[in-house]
């Protein structure tokens, strides 16, 4: 009875002491929290420094952080939105849901000047239709040419995915109200469209079809973790659309302090030396090393291409509707 007391006192000692861990919950996407991604070395770098339980949600893609967001409203239980990015950032700011970060802000190393202080950019990155070099010896150096090569194409649904919705807008700036013709012919082209990013490169990775909608970033992975060097990415001569990956506090947040603590941490350079090599982007400060051997290999657009504020969500409305009748004819 006694050893029964004691393995119970203990028990509730334990349990108090965890109660008296703060909790940081973080809404991200799929591959951010996967084994290969980010997640797992960021929630131990800042777990050693907050003296808190990092709790990351993987939440589908980018696009669906949002979404869960405004279901759930002010009862959600994030404190942080990790994914979102600068095509969605007004339509999350006019939710209401998101408050201003209370941190000074280091410089960036954006191809853009920054001056949001609720949505802090930690990586960024240009969309680009990535193939293999032996497949697709002759690749198109621009979307009419896509478009007469018939190289079979998998991209992303843009409802539920911040690259799906890139490459609307993409298509958008460089066709404008021709957009709706273009996409009629890219259709033609597409042999899936999948709900996330994971799906339609590891579908490429399987060779099913000639390229995939992913970043000028992405053949590093297969470069510096694979020492592959079979994969390419386009950059086109009328610009790449840019993507700026961004993080953003909760108003409804119970740990206000912790999450900005956390927005800090995201821009030091324990957490920027990660994403190169894990979530495959350009971090949004470069790290003291500088990047890693083999980026200097990359595709490098001459032209970034990227809408912001509210034109980035009225031509977001406008070009999925011109996106959605395409695909019914």
């Amino acid at each position: 009875m006694k050893a029964l007391t004691i393995a119970a006192g203990i028990a509730t000692t334990a349990s108090m002491a965890m109660a008296d861990v703060p909790v940081l919950t973080i809404y991200t996407y799929d591959s951010f929290v996967s084994e290969w991604g980010p997640g797992p070395a960021v929630e131990s770098a800042f777990e050693e420094t907050c003296g808190c339980d990092l709790q990351f949600v993987s939440v589908g893609d980018g696009a669906e952080i949002l979404a869960r967001l405004r279901l759930e409203g002010a009862r959600s239980p994030a404190d942080l939105a990790l994914g979102l990015d600068a095509n969605l950032m007004a339509a999350a700011s006019a939710t209401g849901l998101f408050a201003p970060a209370q941190i000074e802000t280091p410089a960036l190393d954006l191809p853009i000047a920054w001056k949001d202080d609720t949505f802090i950019p930690f990586d960024w990155g240009w969309f680009a239709f990535v193939y293999d070099k032996e497949k697709v010896p002759e690749p198109p150096r621009s979307f009419d040419e896509l478009i007469a090569s018939g190289h079979s194409l998998v991209i992303q649904d843009p409802r539920s995915s911040t690259p799906g919705l890139g490459l609307l807008l993409w298509v958008k700036s460089v066709y404008g109200d021709a957009a709706g013709e273009a996409w009629e012919q890219l259709n033609e082209q597409v042999v899936t469209v999948t709900k996330g990013w994971t799906e339609a490169y590891g579908m490429f990775l399987e060779g099913e079809a000639d390229m995939v909608l992913s970043y000028t970033t992405s053949p590093a992975y297969h470069l510096i973790a694979e020492d592959d060097d079979s994969k390419a990415a386009a950059a086109f001569d009328e610009g790449n659309y840019l993507q700026i990956e961004v993080a953003a506090k909760l108003a409804s947040s119970d740990q206000p302090e912790l999450a900005d603590a956390f927005l800090e941490f995201m821009l030091s350079d324990a957490f920027q030396s990660v994403i190169p090599t894990t979530n495959w982007m350009y971090p949004a400060v470069t790290p003291a090393d500088g990047l890693p051997q083999g980026f200097e290999t990359l595709a490098h657009p001459e032209t970034s291409r990227i809408y912001l504020g509210d034109e980035a969500r009225e031509m977001r409305d406008v070009a999925l509707a011109e996106w959605l009748a395409a695909s019914t004819r």
